[in-house]
């Protein structure tokens, strides 16, 4: 039984069918504050809290876990600006407590769910794991604090991880169980599509004078379904100690541009729709994009889903499915 923290979320969600399909038998673990209980089909749902130390220690207790994927934190990087106490509490305080927890159970082998935002604003264009990690918000830091519980809780109990660090996820799967439903929506892709749904007033472009091709932000957007393979991929590895135990970016090695972006949200969409230009966001780096040779080399993954038509068709869709047809 492998324990999947988070799993009613957007990557968690995702992640548990891949796991269905690959044999396993997951379990979720989730406080159902951001996660969505109809995203949870055909897999066991127990409603926790990791910072009440007791809700996860009875899970372990209960249940024959043989391997965890961590995904529960939480991911604003505003709000994590304006409360890095409450960032702190659930992405430190309550990650310490699954690794307590496993650690007095004796499971070994964990997949955390990392991000690109340990990286801060990098020194190059492709990012590879060895740059610098000076994270620039709490968000940041607080993934970047884990990784470290991480890496010492490895060398003290023995465990065997992999911090998989995102680059932008998106997209959706075919079958319309799930996709992108934040409150508040902060990612690009589903904020373009709202705003060609007529959901939204506009698109908007936060800074248009990046040293860029066009003078917007450039990021490496990977599938949600490709994020999920490389999770199951690398739980199976861990758990068959073929792999030792390190950090991998999960991203295509391409790099797409806010304009980029808008312009195939319109191809997809086949319609026009108003786009607001603005000044840049603090803290926002004119390019990140995942150097990706490590994870091909460790896993034998690489991204199959993240053409980026590929990926808005299928957001599209899913925001049709969930939010209805477009006005």
């Amino acid at each position: 039984m492998i324990l999947v923290t988070g799993g009613a979320g957007y990557i968690g969600s995702h992640t548990v069918r891949a796991l269905q399909r690959a044999g396993y038998e997951p379990l979720i673990f989730d406080d159902l504050s951001t996660g969505h209980r109809d995203f949870v089909v055909e897999t066991a749902l127990i409603e926790g809290d990791l910072r009440r130390r007791d809700d996860i220690r009875q899970v372990f207790d209960r249940f024959p876990v043989e391997g965890v994927i961590h995904f529960a934190s939480k991911a604003l990087v505003g709000e994590s600006a304006l409360d890095p106490g409450l960032y702190y509490e659930n992405n430190v305080v309550g990650g310490l407590h699954l690794l307590e927890a496993m650690a007095h159970a004796g499971v070994d082998s964990l997949i955390f769910s990392s991000s690109c935002a340990t990286y801060g604003v990098p020194d190059s264009g492709m990012i590879r794991e060895e740059h610098p990690q000076r994270p620039i918000n709490p968000y940041g830091e607080t993934k970047l604090a884990m990784e470290r519980a991480i890496r010492w809780f490895g060398e003290a109990h023995g465990m065997r991880w992999l911090s998989l660090r995102y680059f932008n996820a998106a997209g959706a799967d075919p079958d319309g169980i799930s996709g992108e439903d934040h409150d508040p929506e902060t990612h690009l892709i589903p904020l373009v599509l709202a705003a060609a749904a007529g959901q939204r007033p506009a698109a908007e472009i936060h800074g248009t004078d990046y040293p860029t091709p066009d003078g917007t932000c450039i990021r490496d957007y990977i599938h949600v379904l490709d994020l999920a393979e490389a999770h199951v991929e690398g739980l199976k590895r861990l758990m068959e100690g073929t792999i030792s135990s390190q950090a991998l970016n999960l991203g295509t090695g391409r790099g797409a541009s806010v304009r980029e972006v808008i312009d195939v949200c319109r191809g997809v969409v086949g319609r026009s729709f108003p786009v607001l230009e603005g000044p840049r966001r603090p803290g926002d780096p004119p390019r990140l994009v995942a150097a990706v040779e490590r994870a091909y080399r460790e896993l034998g993954w690489e991204a199959r889903h993240s053409e980026l038509t590929e990926i808005v068709a299928s957001a599209w869709a899913w925001f049709l499915r969930r939010h209805g047809a477009a006005s």
